[in-house]
């Protein structure tokens, strides 16, 4: 389990890296692409078999991130309608949302950031 979580990631996160070295993308708008790339292939039923073989490797970078929208979006609709399509998302994620406000600034607390 380890050693296809291990490579599914890093697979994800060198296309990622041969990005940021081979394009004139900015890492903020791969960020981006990861997110939506997930939500497309999500929403085409291509990364559930990825999560499924991989686990981790597949449900930590950003396009499970994006996988998690997509989810979260679906459930919702079945069970309240419309409205799920709003809801739906942030209620999947929110944990994550969380962690990584809470997290963000707890280090900024205990780094002290410069700006460049």
């Amino acid at each position: 389990m380890y050693v296809k979580a291990f490579l599914v990631g890093g697979a994800i996160c060198m296309i990622g890296e041969w990005l940021v070295l081979r394009t004139k993308l900015t890492p903020a708008r791969i960020l981006v692409c990861y997110i939506l790339a997930g939500v497309v292939l999500s929403a085409l039923g291509l990364y559930a078999p990825i999560v499924e073989f991989a686990g981790a490797g597949a449900t930590v970078p950003l396009t499970g991130f994006g996988h998690s929208l997509t989810q979260g979006v679906k459930h919702a609709v079945e069970e309240s309608g419309l409205i799920g399509a709003f809801t739906g998302g942030l209620s999947a994620t929110a944990g994550g949302i969380a962690a990584a406000v809470l997290f963000g600034t707890l280090v900024a607390f205990l780094f002290k950031p410069h700006a460049k």
